[in-house]
């Protein structure tokens, strides 16, 4: 009982030293959700963010409990941890099978999205949402086109209905230190060359991956948790079912 115990005090302070980190997950997700939306609009990447971020607020409650639990064993106490730490599981097991999902499904509709809305782009000063988006995507990402700067070319003359000589790409694909560069496709060092895709792709797989390591972790200590209060339970049994 006194190693239980001390187990469980030891995992309440790992479970508060989690708040942070997962509820930080939660936020990169629903701030790439927000500034990338319009090529995220048919899916529901904000559920994994959110999901995190409910599963750090009852982490947060969980490490109360484990500290009550620890410090004075009531049966009412042990009941309410054993239940939080079982809605946990539930809540990170969703959001790994969420987080695999988006992540193995995501790239080719993003591929795809990007394709259409450079061959629909009107313009920088357009006030069309798919404009403003690749726009955004591609000054934040410093990147140019789906695959590299050549998708431009070979959409703006259809778009734009210019002559295939004439096609150049948008002013977010310059480098800020670089001014006309639209105009002179001579001197490729003054575009951003690399394609935002793999960028884009890039950064969701690493927030995706640190959302899924950490409900990996997490579910190993609640388990710890949840043997060590299994031990505690044993030898205080309950006297009847009213508590369930």
């Amino acid at each position: 009982r006194t190693y239980a115990r001390f187990l469980l005090g030891f995992l309440a302070f790992l479970f508060w030293s989690a708040v942070a980190p997962t509820a930080l997950g939660g936020i990169f997700v629903i701030q790439m959700y927000m500034n990338y939306r319009y090529l995220f609009q048919e899916s529901f990447l904000f559920l994994p963010g959110w999901l995190a971020v409910a599963v750090a607020l009852i982490l947060l409650l969980t490490g109360v409990l484990a500290i009550r639990v620890a410090v004075k064993g009531s049966r009412y106490w042990q009941g309410a941890l054993m239940y939080s730490l079982l809605l946990l599981l539930c809540l990170q097991m969703s959001l790994a099978v969420l987080v695999q999902f988006y992540t193995t499904q995501m790239p080719s509709k993003m591929k795809s999205t990007m394709g259409y809305i450079i061959y629909q782009y009107k313009g920088p000063h357009s006030q069309d949402p798919g404009s403003r988006a690749v726009d955004v995507l591609q000054r934040e990402l410093q990147c140019c086109g789906v695959e590299n700067y050549t998708d431009w070319l070979k959409a703006k003359a259809a778009s734009w209905h210019l002559p295939a000589e004439d096609a150049c790409v948008p002013e977010s694909c310059c480098k800020e230190k670089c001014s006309q560069c639209r105009l002179d496709l001579s001197h490729l060092e003054q575009l951003f060359q690399e394609g935002c895709l793999k960028k884009l792709e890039d950064q969701l797989r690493f927030v995706m991956l640190y959302v899924f390591w950490c409900c990996t972790g997490l579910s190993v200590l609640e388990l710890l948790a949840g043997v060590g209060n299994g031990i505690l339970m044993r030898h205080q049994p309950f006297c009847d079912l009213r508590i369930l």
